[in-house]
């Protein structure tokens, strides 16, 4: 089995980082951020995917970004 990369230029190199985000309504009106994700880029081209923090799995984050 081959080495799974970056969807978009195969690489390897990933970052992470934690960011917060407002919904829709009165949250938007109030700058009320309960929205968390977990972002996961590649460090070579930029592609990023957003995962829930509510329901992802932290341990294996990066896995999912390269599709395990």
């Amino acid at each position: 089995m081959s080495e799974k990369g970056c969807i978009k230029c195969g690489s390897r190199d990933t970052g992470t980082k934690d960011v917060a985000m407002t919904g829709t309504g009165l949250s938007k009106i109030m700058d009320i951020q309960h929205n968390s994700f977990t972002v996961v880029f590649c460090k070579k081209c930029g592609y990023s995917e957003f995962y829930n923090k509510k329901t992802s799995t932290a341990s294996n984050i990066v896995d999912l970004f390269f599709g395990g």
